[in-house]
């Protein structure tokens, strides 16, 4: 799932974005409010995190022009200022949650999950079963049958990505944007290197398959 985050400052917006990609997350950055009403005007993201204080247009207004769109991504306002005056005016601008600075990494993912879950049509799933895979996507545990399987951060994204999509083929491109931030190079191996990591770790001890190449094609996972 991708996320918009527009922050202007670079230590927070950086602190931010290396949290979301680690719990899985691709993550689009606007560092004011033009270019972020530009982006969440355009493309589809499952939350947007705003900052109020932004250069060009601040994130109350830029909230208040994307409702005013019929924009109905999920939104949470970063903002340092406390007052509850501030939070309901905040909230009255068609944002779904608000956040005062400073805050935690662990609460702002808790609740860009639960506004996530309340906006999906259906329960946002805590478990993912393809075969013999199992995939818990709050402990961030995998099992391939009763085996324990240990993945890096960009390997379980891979595969929760396979596993959401189990029997569909999936482009080295869709891959790309999808685990990585930026569009496809068709020089770069990244996409190769990464499912020959993450297939030794699902496949190579047992002898039924479940990642398989489609040569020109892309990659695909099946039962």
């Amino acid at each position: 799932m991708r996320i918009l985050l527009v922050e202007d400052d670079e230590k927070i917006a950086s602190f931010i974005i290396g949290g979301l990609r680690q719990s899985g997350f691709a993550v689009d950055h606007a560092a004011n409010g033009l270019d972020g009403l530009h982006l969440a005007a355009t493309e589809p993201y499952a939350v947007a995190v705003i900052d109020v204080m932004l250069p060009g247009l601040d994130g109350l207004k830029v909230i208040e022009e994307l409702r005013r769109r019929k924009v109905n991504t999920p939104i949470i306002i970063l903002s340092a200022k406390r007052s509850v005056e501030d939070r309901v005016r905040g909230l009255e601008t068609g944002s779904d949650d608000y956040i005062s600075k400073p805050f935690s990494f662990s609460e702002l993912l808790a609740r860009v999950q639960a506004l996530i879950r309340r906006s999906s049509s259906v329960s946002e799933p805590t478990r993912l079963t393809v075969g013999e895979l199992s995939m818990n996507l709050l402990t961030r545990e995998v099992h391939r049958g009763e085996t324990a399987v240990q993945l890096q951060p960009r390997e379980f994204a891979l595969l929760e990505y396979f596993m959401r999509n189990p029997g569909k083929v999936l482009s080295k491109t869709m891959i790309m944007e999808h685990v990585w931030d930026y569009h496809f190079d068709p020089q770069t191996n990244l996409v190769d290197v990464l499912v020959c990591r993450l297939r030794n770790k699902i496949d190579r001890d047992w002898d039924r398959k479940m990642l398989h190449t489609l040569r020109g094609v892309g990659y695909v996972l099946k039962e």
